[in-house]
């Protein structure tokens, strides 16, 4: 045996949650709450681990960075020759989970996969900091490379070819995208494993059913 961690456990015991607490709309829901875990100090609230599915079957997760929520869904950017950007081409689903472990909670998210307009990409990209537009450009994410000398000589070169821009143009490469859900799932944690689970599925357009799930 490696580990031995069965002795591992905390007691959930933080807060309570009923039905009558939660707005009818799960975004507005996850607006609160997301509020409340920037209030509280959580490092990188907008942090998600996001699953795709790829040719195989198999799925696949990695954390990655929430940059907005709007009336349709969630968006993130990401480089579009990424392992999950070719999941997605493959299987345009995906699952969220973001976990806030100090408040006790967790939302799930599962939801329809597609790209956002290359001017709201190219918006965004604009606003980033240069050094993360320059690495932007440089890493061919996902792909083999032979060493890091190679990464820091793509940036170098870059560094240099853009020493009088302000920004760099949108890589056609790289953009965003945006996740439509059609099931969400807020967590509040409880006493003895006996958590609050209550889950929104989308019945029509703007139209959620909620209801409580078995902990």
């Amino acid at each position: 045996m490696l580990l031995n961690i069965n002795d591992l456990r905390a007691e959930y015991s933080n807060q309570k949650m009923d039905k009558g607490d939660l707005s009818s709309n799960p975004f507005e829901q996850f607006s609160r709450w997301f509020k409340e875990a920037v209030t509280a100090q959580i490092p990188e609230p907008n942090a998600f681990t996001l699953a795709s599915i790829n040719t195989s079957g198999l799925p696949s997760a990695r954390v990655v960075l929430l940059k907005e929520l709007n009336e349709k869904g969630f968006v993130f950017f990401t480089n579009y020759n990424s392992r999950k950007a070719k999941d997605f081409e493959y299987n345009p689903h995906a699952a969220m989970v973001f976990s806030w472990l100090e408040l006790q909670r967790q939302i799930r998210v599962e939801g329809t996969v597609e790209k956002i307009s290359t001017q709201e990409s190219e918006a965004y990209f604009q606003s980033r900091p240069k050094g993360s537009q320059i690495g932007a450009w440089a890493s061919p994410q996902s792909q083999i490379v032979e060493n890091r000398e190679l990464l820091d000589a793509a940036v170098e070169k870059l560094s240099q070819q853009y020493a009088d821009a302000d920004h760099l143009p949108l890589p056609p490469f790289w953009g965003g995208y945006l996740i439509k859900p059609n099931r969400l799932e807020f967590w509040q944690g409880r006493t003895s494993r006996l958590h609050d689970r209550f889950e929104y599925l989308l019945e029509a357009e703007n139209t959620w059913k909620i209801q409580r799930l078995a902990p």
